[in-house]
């Protein structure tokens, strides 16, 4: 038995060498998504069945009333606590980082051996951190899983804008059909879900004013978004309008699938079906906007700054730069984006990939169910509301103040 735990040691340890010593400056930024995508899995996997095995630590099982669901919890965020220590201490290491002749800039592309180690100890580590630190950790992670929703929206922002600024640059007729026929299915595809919203969510025979002013909120700022984007003083575009419309409306739609599955205008209250399809479709968001923002971090535009169509777009800088995006030089060989907004954007998806696997660290609900509940609705409601916020101001803020520039 001894030899054969060597071997699989030597097996293991000698795979992790071929992986590390195969990542390069160019795969540095996969590398880094691979890993967090590991602590992903190896959270889903403590959420199902790890309660049995924690139940087993005594310093963590300290009371005979603890539920299956708690231990689910505390395997989820003591992950996650090792993922936002490894990836916020990359990014402190990092700020300020300007130059690839830094030292740092080594050490965030190399050094992957070490890395994963440093990981898997801390993961282990945090097994044997006492419980209030996890609880403390549980609150910090609600603030910052709505940080991390916001930079999602920046992070849609940009790509709506990038998305348009690439296909009227073609300046091709084909391009602009493209535009208003890929805009008016958006569009159709928001106020049509919407409008089986309010079926699913909005019962007869119950009161359901809030729903019901949850998506009629949403019917409002689909229209707006058109009417500002389309004004002449304006001079924006619908494509984004009708992106961050059908955004919007998906936004409203977990928020109303997170609601208690004991409330009546819960129209999906008996389908745990939809808790698990809703965790996907978070968590397959959460992927690929850490994977949009790992390959084009401090390479993006600006939020603020004016429509993508404007007579000021010309002047766009990136977003949140930090002064370190390529602007020539030889000697200097400034980086190419920010490690540390990079490892910032780990370190808070870490934060709601949890948020999402604990419901938002609620002990209320059913183990079989996820992200359910008030807490979790009123994130998402809100996050949609500062979408929604946020696109207006990138659109109306030039307008009201012709003078400044918007970065």
């Amino acid at each position: 038995m001894s030899c054969l735990a060597s071997c699989c040691a030597s097996l293991t340890c000698g795979l992790c060498t071929s992986v590390a010593s195969g990542i390069t400056k160019r795969s540095a930024r996969i590398a880094y998504c691979g890993l967090f995508g590991v602590s992903l899995i190896v959270s889903w996997i403590l959420r199902e069945v790890g309660a049995p095995l924690l139940k087993q630590f005594s310093w963590i099982n300290t009371s005979d009333d603890l539920t299956d669901q708690w231990f689910q919890i505390q395997g989820v965020l003591r992950v996650s606590m090792a993922n936002f220590l490894f990836f916020g201490t990359l990014a402190l290491i990092m700020i300020g980082v300007k130059d690839q002749n830094d030292r740092r800039d080594s050490w965030h592309h190399g050094g992957w051996i070490a890395k994963m180690i440093i990981w898997v100890l801390l993961t282990i580590l945090m097994f044997f951190v006492p419980n209030v630190v996890i609880d403390v950790y549980g609150v910090i992670s609600k603030f910052g899983a709505g940080c991390f929703l916001l930079v999602q929206v920046l992070i849609l922002l940009e790509a709506t804008h990038s998305w348009n600024d690439s296909w009227v640059a073609k300046d091709e007729q084909k391009w602009y059909i493209a535009l208003l026929a890929v805009s008016v299915v958006c569009y159709l595809g928001a106020f049509t879900f919407t409008g089986i919203l309010f079926i699913w969510f909005n019962p007869s025979g119950n009161d359901c004013g809030l729903n019901v002013f949850f998506l009629v909120t949403n019917f409002i700022l689909a229209f707006a978004f058109a009417i500002i984007a389309l004004h002449p003083k304006v001079n924006g575009s619908l494509l984004p309008a009708s992106v961050i419309s059908l955004y919007c409306a998906y936004v409203c739609y977990t928020g109303l699938s997170s609601e208690p599955r004991d409330y009546a205008c819960n129209g999906l209250h008996k389908s745990t079906a939809v808790s698990t399809s809703t965790l996907v479709l978070g968590m397959l968001t959460t992927v690929l906007s850490v994977l949009y923002s790992a390959l084009r971090a401090g390479s993006s535009t600006t939020f603020l700054s004016s429509p993508p169509s404007s007579p000021r777009a010309g002047d766009k800088k990136p977003l949140l730069e930090s002064g370190d995006v390529e602007s020539g030089g030889a000697e200097a060989r400034p980086v190419s984006y920010s490690y540390f907004f990079f490892h910032v954007i780990f370190a808070l998806a870490s934060m709601y990939s949890a948020m999402l696997l604990s419901g938002w660290t609620s002990d209320s609900q059913s183990p079989d169910l996820i992200d359910v509940g008030w807490t979790s609705v009123w994130v998402r409601i809100c996050t949609e509301w500062i979408t929604a916020g946020l696109y207006t101001w990138s659109l109306v803020a030039p307008i009201i103040f012709p003078d400044r520039e918007f970065y």
